[in-house]
């Protein structure tokens, strides 16, 4: 595996300057990059619909731009098992993104930022795991972003505390790649490995999805396959930049 995902790294590279031509400012609006910040006093709408192994889940993220450093966001979503009993609202997510770093400040022209939040809340058919009735979470993201391409990769740590000793804690780690490939078009990769301590929780997915840019709004389709439990999802996001 650490071959591989070192190959698939360095074809990332080799290809840069292939798209490369995209738009530099196309960044401004590129909602779907991993490493988009909003402006101040800028508002971000993103709305996503999913589906797999017969369940419908909708999700709503509202967030905004304090300033050009720090944006705040709320997450909800509700969840529609057509196969079972598990529905319900989920947990909601009150987070934010802290940018430590920029481009301009550093010589390698890094890109990181800290990420916080709180989850709580939720139908107990829908939280996984299903006793969490908060959980808490910190990480930190990095990348770099050129005009026809950006990689990022996040660390991310998660603790519940909830029906001790039933408490647990897990570690998501995500590197991402992300293609300006034409002015309006964009293609992204990301492989997410998840490390908990309890052992059934552990997920290894594999996801791309293809971006379609109109103005302030992004549409894109994405295909995500999870290793452990052999689920493969299929859904479709609207991000709405105002």
């Amino acid at each position: 595996m650490r071959k591989f995902l070192a190959s698939l790294f360095a074809v990332f590279v080799g290809v840069m300057p292939v798209v490369g031509g995209a738009r530099a400012d196309g960044l401004d609006y590129d909602t779907s990059d991993p490493l988009y910040m909003l402006k101040t006093n800028d508002v971000l709408s993103e709305t996503t619909l999913t589906y797999w192994d017969n369940v419908l889940r909708l999700g709503q993220t509202v967030s905004y731009g304090i300033n050009d450093r720090l944006s705040i966001g709320v997450n909800a979503v509700f969840q529609q098992d057509f196969d079972g009993g598990q529905d319900g609202f989920g947990a909601v997510d009150l987070g934010g993104v802290y940018r430590v770093g920029t481009a301009s400040g550093n010589s390698a022209r890094i890109i990181s930022d800290v990420l916080f939040g709180l989850k709580f809340g939720g139908s107990s058919h829908v939280r996984t795991p299903d006793y969490a009735d908060s959980t808490y979470y910190v990480g930190y993201r990095f990348g770099r972003q050129w005009a026809g391409m950006t990689l990022a990769a996040t660390i991310k740590s998660s603790w519940i505390f909830d029906d001790v000793p039933l408490g647990m804690a897990y570690i998501d780690f995500t590197p991402e790649a992300y293609f300006r490939i034409a002015e309006d078009w964009r293609l992204g990769a990301q492989f997410t490995l998840r490390k908990a301590t309890n052992p059934h929780y552990n997920q290894e997915w594999l996801g791309g999805k293809i971006v379609r840019q109109y103005g302030r709004t992004q549409y894109a389709a994405h295909l995500d396959y999870e290793f452990e439990s052999d689920d493969l999802q299929v859904g479709v996001n609207v991000n709405i930049l105002f």
